[in-house]
């Protein structure tokens, strides 16, 4: 047995830089000791390997030493210094140059790098949660081993820039390329993403990761300040306190025979107090939604969480889990749709019992309406996002769904795709108390799990059509057990509401995902819309492609694209409008992006008219940004109009 050091960390990160609580393997127990055979197989992984310069972890396929080199070491090397920026020095703004670490709040506007948090020492283990961690260990250990599924082996899934890191409070960071758009200044744009809190100890999927928002607040003076901050769910809160993960990996640990082992233990430890279900169980990693004056994180497997941004600092701050005052139950899709004529909002929540789709909306007041129980849909399906036209809602029923069987008789996961069922789409008016009037259409094929938009049209016969532009899962058995192998084709689908005909065109013949669009289009007839070009491993993007549907005759709707670069990966492109402007495509394309060569993250602004979106605007982060999902731009007066909570 090996007692090992406080201090291990077992996830690559840049110079200087650590995890925080999830580094620490001690998060067991203060006194956990850890077998050679356990620590032998975190370093034989060809992610991760023994760093001899500072004696970590790190992400390359580089020779490995003994883990012995690194548990006896009493002295080890300081870190490296950070590697050379790969810009040029420019004469303004004066990059920042790093200043001694200290606690002081003038600190926070100046460093350069992601400040070293205390980390408190974990509590000591009650006995019935020591006992529930031992049952996990050996399920862990000898029954689901992560190494014997890649696709959820925390050393595959958490390498390079999806290893997590820590929170950071507001740090300013440099332009240095270009100035920031007026349209943007005062505002922020938040992105939101897994990234654990602590050592997962069994297997883990993307998407199981506690969500944290990266927020990248436009001042006045042409400058930006970055704030991280983790969403404070009941989960992160819990998990935080106990010093240890408590609450089960949904996507990654329910999986044949280990995964209702895995049950039994979660029951042991909701009947003995070490969490409460009731409470929540979500993640808030998916997405952000402002609407009514609020801004929220969201994870569809849970109730929102309001969020609050100072429109001084950049701080972000959790208010806790919202439910508007007990009418809303369960969860609320990551996705809802927000009419920016009428002002509301428009949502809904799928689960694994009837009713199994449930519609919603918002008044303009941010009141949380009647539920619309939809009962046509007769099995639990994986329904994450929909659309709304001006008079409909809009729903795709594809070919993932819930089969809690298969983890019983199958040795597979509760949640997997049905390739015998037809997908269909589903026509709602968008103000029915009842389903009553829902029509589906077979749409052979059709696996819908992001949509462009959508809209009505009248031919000149009179008859009326309903227009749905999405991306088509093409791959889609690879939904849930290996995301490196989907691949998405945009697609047009028309169908006419008088002979219930449905016709479909290709848009491109890409890989695109994460489509946005002028938030002041959504339910209405668009032109341009814009789709993140997907690397081999979903979330990173490449690249971001521009379509306009005015060309589909043409077989190809792009007419404008931009690629990060060798080793550079990006995410979700977000569209800002300029302030007054008519023109749809008059605006801003922002994302993240990361440069794996150099491990700089930078903020990118890039042209939305532009043939090539040129870069207009780079800014410097002060520590890498991992990669995730979901982004959203908060404009101004948004952020100074936020409601405080009674």
């Amino acid at each position: 047995m090996w007692q090992h050091s406080t201090n291990f960390d077992i996830y690559p990160r840049s110079p200087g830089d650590r995890i925080g609580s999830l580094v620490n393997l001690q998060r067991k127990s203060q006194t956990h000791t850890t077998t050679l055979l356990e620590m032998e197989a975190l370093t034989t992984s060809s992610y991760l390997s023994i760093n001899p310069s500072n004696h970590k972890l790190r992400s390359k396929r580089s020779p490995l030493i003994s883990v012995s080199a690194v548990l006896t070491r009493e002295n080890p090397a300081a870190p490296p210094s950070p590697r050379p920026s790969k810009y040029p020095t420019q004469s303004a703004p004066e990059k920042v140059q790093a200043p001694e670490k200290t606690n002081d709040a003038s600190s926070r506007t100046s460093a350069p790098t992601r400040p070293r948090p205390t980390v408190p020492p974990a509590a000591p283990l009650s006995l019935p949660m020591a006992f529930c961690n031992a049952l996990e260990e050996v399920i862990n250990t000898f029954v689901d081993p992560p190494a014997l599924r890649p696709s959820v082996d925390p050393r595959n899934v958490l390498s390079d820039n999806f290893a997590p890191v820590d929170e950071l409070p507001p740090t300013r960071c440099p332009v240095i390329r270009g100035s920031i758009p007026p349209c943007l200044v005062g505002g922020t744009y938040i992105r939101n993403g897994p990234n654990p809190q602590h050592l997962p100890r069994g297997p883990h999927h993307l998407f199981d990761g506690d969500g944290m928002l990266h927020s990248l607040l436009f001042s006045a003076d042409g400058n930006a300040t970055l704030c991280s901050r983790y969403v404070q769910t009941y989960k992160y809160l819990t998990e935080r306190d106990a010093g240890t993960a408590v609450m089960p990996n949904v996507f990654g640990a329910f999986h044949g025979i280990a995964g209702m082992a895995r049950g039994a233990v979660s029951a042991a430890r909701v009947l003995t107090g070490q969490m409460n279900p009731i409470q929540g169980v979500g993640l808030a990693n998916t997405s952000l939604v402002f609407f009514a004056g609020r801004l929220y994180a969201l994870g569809e497997s849970d109730l929102p969480y309001a969020v609050h941004v100072d429109p001084v600092t950049g701080e972000v701050s959790t208010i806790g889990r919202q439910d508007f005052s007990g009418r809303l139950i369960m969860g609320m899709t990551a996705h809802p749709k927000k009419d920016s004529v009428t002002g509301e909002t428009f949502a809904f929540r799928y689960g694994p019992v009837p009713p199994f789709l449930t519609y919603f909306r918002f008044d303009p007041a941010g009141n949380k309406l009647a539920d619309v129980p939809i009962f046509s849909v007769q099995q639990s399906s994986f329904i994450h996002d929909f659309a709304v036209t001006e008079n409909y809602a809009v729903f795709g029923d594809i070919q993932v769904v819930m089969k809690p069987m298969d983890m019983v008789f199958g040795n597979r996961a509760p949640v997997g795709s049905d390739q015998g069922k037809v997908p269909r789409v589903g026509v709602l008016p968008r103000y029915a108390t009842n389903e009553s009037e829902i029509r589906w259409f077979d749409v052979p094929g059709f696996n819908m799990v992001h949509s462009v938009n959508a809209w009505e049209e009248e031919s000149a016969n009179g008859e009326k059509h309903l227009v749905l532009i999405a991306p088509n899962v093409l791959s889609i058995e690879h939904m849930m057990d290996d995301l490196n192998l989907l691949h998405s084709n945009v697609e047009k689908v028309r169908i006419n509401l008088n002979t219930g005909v449905v016709s479909r065109k290709p848009l491109s013949a890409s890989n695109l995902d994460f489509p946005v669009i002028h938030p002041g289009y959504v339910g209405r007839k668009n032109r341009y819309a814009y789709l993140a070009s997907m690397a081999n491993t979903m979330p990173k993007v490449s690249g971001v492609v521009k379509l306009d549907f005015s060309r589909i005759d043409t077989g190809n709707c792009v007419v404008a694209s931009r690629d990060y670069g060798p080793r550079c990966y990006g995410g979700e492109p977000f569209f800002v409008p300029n302030d007054g402007s008519e023109e749809e495509d008059d605006g801003y394309l922002v994302s993240y992006v990361h440069n794996e060569e150099t491990d700089e993250s930078t903020f990118v602004v890039m042209d939305a008219r532009s043939p090539t979106l040129e870069i207009v605007a780079e800014v410097l982060l002060p520590d890498r940004v991992p990669y995730g999902f979901h982004g959203l731009f908060v404009s101004k007066a948004e952020l100074l109009s936020q409601r405080p909570f009674s």
